[in-house]
C-alpha cells in the first residue's frame, strides 16, 4: 500500500541534493553530520564533543516529554542512546530519567476557563541542592518561566531545606492568542497575559497535590474514625468530682522501727547516695585531658576520619615554627583560644585576629588537591561494596568529558552501560560522604557552568573535596592543632578568602578594643 512508501530527502550546505521516493515502514529518520561545514565562525565555538553531545540530548529529551505518543530512538556514534516506545506520561519521564522517578511523582490536574494545568511533581523528601529535573511545557513547547517557578518552589517553602531544589514536569494548555512566544531569542521564554492568575492556580494546584497525598500535615474531618462527640443532654445531672485521702495519715506520727530505734511514717532518705552523686558530678567539671584522636572503626565497619588522619597531612611538624610571608606578626609564645568551636582567636601585632576554622582547612585542602589533580597524584582507595550511579543520557555524555579528571583525583568508575556507572574507588580522606552525591554534584555544576574547560572542572573537583574533607564546625581543636592550622593558612598564597570567595579571617584592631573600654 501507499504507508509503505516514504521520501529521502538528502541536504548539503542548505541545497537539496536528492529526492526520491523509497520503500519504508511509518515515521521518520533524521541523520546530520558535519554541523557547520561551512561555517566555519560558528564551528569556531563548537565546544568539546562530550557538551555538544550533552546538549543534544537535552534538546530531545524535551521533544521526548512532550510527545509519548510518539516514539523515539536514538543514536550517536552508531552507540543508541535512547529507544523510547509509545506509552503513557508517566512511563516516558521514567524511561528517560529512570524507573526511580516512579515512587517520587505525585499527579497535578486544573482546569480552568484560562488555563488546563497537568502533570507532575515530586515528592518533598527528593528536594537535592543540584540536579532536579525542572520541565515547563506551554501547548507542546519547552520553556523556561522563573516566576512560574516561584509558584511552585512557594508550595513547598514549609516542606524541604532552604536552598534545594524539586522535580517537576509541568504543562500548561493555554490559548496561543494568549502567549507571547517572542520575548526571546531562543523562544525558551514565553509571556503570558493572565500571569498572575495562572500564579495562583499552579500555586493553588501544586499544594492540593502535596496535600492530598499527606505531604503536608492537616487536619481532616471526613474521615470515618472520627474522635466520638458525647451528645449533650439538658436533663442529666452530672456528679461532682469526688476528693479521697486517708483520714488516719500522720506525718508525726512514730511507728516502730527495726534496730531498737523509731522512725516516722515518710520512707528514709538515702542521704549517702546524694553526696555521691555530688563528688562524681564536681569530678565531671574538672578538665578531662586532651582525648588522643585516631582512626577508629565504627559499628558498621567503615573508617570514620577523625582529627589526626585528615588534619596532619596538611601540617607541617611543630619542632620548628616556621614564618611566612603571608603571616601578620604574631605575638611571642603565643596561645590560640577557640571560641564557640567555630573560631579561632590569636593575638597579632595589630590587635585580635578571628579565623573561621573550617573555612581556613577548605582553603588549606584547596591548594593542596589542586596540586594533586594537576599532577594526576589523586589517591584512590577502593570500595569493599562499589556504588552504582544511574545517570540519564545527557548527564552520561557530560561524565565522558570529566572522567579524566575524576581519576585524577582518586574516583575509579567503569561503565556499566545504560546511564549505570559502578564506583569502584574513591579519593583518600573522604570516607565518610557519599560518592553518588559526590560525583553527582561535581556532574550539575560542570553541566550549570557548560564549561569543557579542564582549570573550570579541577576547581570544582577540588573545592567539593576540600569543602568534604574539612574539620566542621564545632570540632574541639587542641593549641598544637590550631598553632599548625594557622600556620598551614599563612603558606597559602591567598589566606584572606575561600576558593569560592568567602572570608576566611578578620582582625579587630587594637583601637577598636580600647573603644570599648571607654
Amino acid at each position: 500500500g501507499s504507508e509503505e512508501l516514504g521520501t529521502k530527502l538528502v541536504i548539503a550546505g542548505s541545497k537539496v541534493e536528492s529526492q526520491e521516493v523509497v520503500s519504508c515502514s511509518k515515521g521518520s529518520n533524521f541523520s546530520v553530520k558535519n554541523l557547520f561545514f561551512n561555517v566555519p565562525a560558528r564551528r569556531k565555538f563548537l565546544k568539546a564533543n562530550s557538551t555538544e553531545l550533552s546538549n543534544i540530548l537535552a534538546e530531545f529529551e524535551r521533544i521526548a516529554l512532550v510527545h509519548p505518543e510518539v516514539a523515539f530512538s536514538l543514536y550517536s556514534n552508531d552507540s543508541e542512546l535512547f529507544n523510547l516506545p509509545v506509552s503513557p506520561l508517566r512511563q516516558r519521564i521514567m524511561a528517560i530519567f529512570g524507573k526511580k522517578l516512579n515512587q517520587q511523582l505525585l499527579n497535578i490536574e486544573v482546569n480552568t476557563t484560562m488555563v488546563k494545568v497537568s502533570g507532575y511533581v515530586a515528592k518533598p523528601e527528593t528536594a537535592r541542592k543540584k540536579g532536579a529535573h525542572q520541565y515547563f511545557f506551554v501547548n507542546g513547547r519547552y520553556m523556561r518561566h522563573p516566576y512560574f517557578h516561584k509558584a511552585v518552589m512557594e508550595a513547598y517553602e514549609q516542606l524541604i531545606p532552604a536552598g534545594e531544589q524539586i522535580s517537576y514536569f509541568i504543562y500548561f494548555e493555554v490559548d496561543p492568542a494568549n502567549i507571547d512566544v517572542n520575548i526571546h531569542p531562543t523562544k525558551t521564554e514565553i509571556k503570558f497575559e493572565n500571569e498572575q492568575a495562572i500564579w495562583q492556580i499552579l500555586s493553588a494546584s501544586v499544594k492540593e497535590s502535596l496535600g492530598k497525598f499527606s505531604a503536608i500535615p492537616s487536619i481532616d474531618f471526613d474521615t470515618e474514625d472520627m474522635p466520638d462527640i458525647p451528645v449533650f443532654e439538658q436533663k442529666v445531672t452530672s456528679e461532682p468530682p469526688k476528693v479521697h485521702y486517708n483520714s488516719d495519715y500522720n506525718p508525726f506520727k512514730v511507728s516502730a522501727g527495726g534496730g531498737g530505734g523509731s522512725s516516722y511514717g515518710r520512707s528514709k532518705v538515702e542521704w549517702e547516695e546524694l553526696y555521691g552523686g555530688l563528688t562524681k558530678a564536681s569530678k565531671m567539671n574538672n578538665p578531662m585531658p586532651e582525648p588522643e584522636m585516631e582512626w577508629e572503626e565504627t559499628a558498621a565497619g567503615e573508617d570514620t576520619p577523625v582529627w589526626d588522619e585528615k588534619i596532619e597531612a596538611t601540617m607541617p611538624s611543630m619542632a620548628s615554627p616556621t614564618l611566612y610571608a603571608n603571616e601578620p606578626m604574631m605575638e611571642k609564645g603565643n596561645q590560640h583560644l577557640q571560641f564557640k568551636g567555630r573560631f579561632i582567636l590569636t593575638s597579632v601585632k595589630s590587635g585580635l585576629m578571628l579565623i573561621d576554622q573550617h573555612r581556613a582547612h577548605i582553603r588549606v585542602l584547596f591548594d593542596r588537591y589542586m596540586i594533586q589533580i594537576q599532577q594526576k597524584q589523586g589517591i584512590s582507595q577502593g570500595v569493599l561494596f562499589p556504588e552504582i550511579l544511574q545517570l540519564p543520557a545527557s548527564e552520561s555524555a557530560m561524565l565522558q568529558s570529566i572522567m579524566d579528571d575524576l581519576s585524577a583525583v582518586g574516583f575509579d568508575l567503569s561503565n556499566l552501560g545504560g546511564g549505570s556507572y559502578a564506583i569502584n574507588g574513591i579519593p583518600s580522606g573522604i570516607e565518610g560522604l557519599n560518592p553518588v552525591e559526590l560525583v553527582r554534584n561535581m556532574l550539575h555544576t560542570a553541566m550549570e557552568k557548560g564549561s569543557d574547560v579542564k582549570e573550570e572542572i579541577q576547581n570544582i573537583l577540588a573545592l567539593t573535596l576540600a569543602r568534604a574533607a574539612a574539620i566542621v564546625y564545632g570540632q574541639v581543636l587542641s593549641n598544637e592543632e590550631m598553632v599548625s592550622l594557622v600556620d598551614n593558612l599563612f603558606a597559602c598564597p591567598s589566606p584572606n578568602y575561600t576558593p569560592d570567595g568567602k572570608i576566611v579571617l578578620t582582625t579587630i584592631k587594637e583601637e577598636e578594643i580600647e573603644r570599648l573600654f571607654k
